[in-house]
């Protein structure tokens, strides 16, 4: 199956009222396993590459972004390539020919009025070039702005941002927080849904390991569609890690490596079932 088109995933999960998962990649066994998952559920799947992994492969994009461009290619359900969470202007401008269809352009740190020229050169730029882009509001309060679990999303702030920059989906600020290990998470349903009526776009919700899986079932039924999923996997397959080395005499990283990916096979099924109700 040939490479799928996030734009073109996210109207469709949008359209059936369901919502499609976008997990974070930071080694080939991670985007492995997320294709498997997928497969597994029957379902699409966005791979998603952040910034801070590109940093982690010593600032080349392009190596991971080809492995996961051949492993979606071969899987049997679409697969979709989105750069998440880009502040740098370099790494945008190197998306396209990266392979990827579409891009998280981060302008949350900035000022409102700096965040929306950002922005909206950003989304200008990604539309030249064929590139569907996702961005987010700044937040004042919480030491974490945007990123607080105490932070929201105001309706009316959200129209005018998504029409003075043109975005194509917008990340919500409705409970939810980066990097959670534990399901502690409250998602404002109600702003959820407030968020849906009003806003054009679709509605992206990071931040979702810390999300009960009823609870996720009930924001995809209220608006969101693009669900972002990092941490979870990460705690799968660090967890497969450190159950196979207590065998002190293990030295081949394919012994450890392999049933890491199985375990991110295993959450990610469950992930996209949760998303879907299939």
């Amino acid at each position: 199956m040939s490479l799928s088109r996030t734009g073109d995933l996210v109207a469709a999960a949008r359209e059936a009222g369901e919502g499609v998962g976008a997990f974070n990649v930071i080694t080939v066994e991670h985007a492995e396993g997320i294709v498997a998952g997928a497969e597994l559920a029957g379902a699409p799947a966005i791979l998603q590459i952040s910034q801070n992994a590109v940093r982690h492969h010593l600032g080349r994009v392009e190596p991971l972004a080809a492995a996961c461009a051949l492993i979606a290619e071969a899987a049997r359900v679409p697969i979709a390539l989105h750069l998440d969470h880009v502040d740098d202007l370099g790494l945008l401008h190197r998306a396209a020919d990266a392979g990827f269809s579409s891009v998280m352009y981060d302008a949350s740190h900035l000022e409102y009025a700096d965040n929306l020229t950002a922005t909206r050169s950003a989304a200008d730029w990604a539309h030249e070039h064929g590139l569907w882009l996702e961005a987010e509001l700044g937040e004042v309060g919480g030491k974490d702005g945007v990123h607080s679990p105490t932070a929201r999303t105001d309706p009316g702030e959200a129209v005018a941002y998504v029409a003075d920059t043109g975005v194509d989906a917008l990340a919500v600020a409705v409970g939810s927080s980066h990097a959670m290990t534990t399901k502690s998470a409250s998602l404002d349903i109600g702003l959820v849904a407030k968020l849906r009526a009003a806003v054009p776009v679709p509605l992206v919700l990071h931040g979702s390991s810390g999300v009960l899986e009823e609870d996720l079932r009930r924001a995809v039924a209220a608006g969101l569609t693009k669900i972002n999923v990092g941490t979870q996997l990460n705690v799968a397959f660090t967890a497969a890690v450190r159950r196979s080395l207590t065998d002190e005499t293990l030295t081949d990283p394919r012994k450890y490596l392999r049933p890491a990916r199985e375990a991110v096979t295993e959450t990610i099924a469950q992930i996209i079932r949760t998303l879907t109700t299939r």
